[in-house]
């Protein structure tokens, strides 16, 4: 694997989802058949930070940006699906090698729906559901996003854990 991020092991692309909950159901989509990665596959909302959505702000503090990741998850979702988001909070963080070598890390939140109808982004996404846990069984998710979604419905009842196979 020759990735061009491979030869610095700390640099690393970040991605941010969102398990997005409104009526106690959760919002999927299929990921369009142009895409590189997992075409015609459902996940949950997201997308890559970027040093464009934070370079430009003013700093919080006299070194930091703060509140980068909220910041670039409501971007996304706002961009791909067309909803306003709220109440953000951490499930679980996962990583990977792709195809072309390059290292990801991917930052998985739970958030409630607040404002908006769905409208799809047509080069990201090309289907969506509102669905329950018992439903989303049902759909081809990438691997991993149902014990995402099974953690998050666990975590809205109070209970934590870590990310395990369910």
């Amino acid at each position: 694997m020759s990735g061009k991020n491979m030869g610095n092991k700390y640099l690393h692309e970040v991605a941010i989802t969102a398990i997005i909950v409104k009526n106690e159901k959760y919002l999927i989509t299929r990921r369009s058949l142009n895409k590189k990665r997992f075409p015609g596959m459902w996940t949950v909302p997201g997308g890559k930070l970027e040093t464009d959505d934070y370079i430009n702000l003013p700093k919080d503090t006299t070194n930091y940006w703060y509140n980068v990741l909220e910041k670039v998850l409501r971007r996304e979702v706002k961009e791909e699906v067309g909803l306003e988001i709220s109440n953000i909070v951490y499930v679980t963080s996962l990583a990977t090698i792709h195809g072309d070598g390059n290292p990801s890390l991917v930052i998985s939140c739970l958030a409630d729906y607040q404002l908006g109808e769905v409208i799809l982004k047509p080069d990201e996404a090309d289907d969506f559901r509102w669905v329950t846990l018992k439903e989303a069984k049902n759909y081809q998710l990438i691997d991993g996003i149902l014990d995402e979604l099974v953690m998050a419905e666990n975590q809205r009842k109070g209970i934590k854990v870590e990310w395990q196979r369910v």
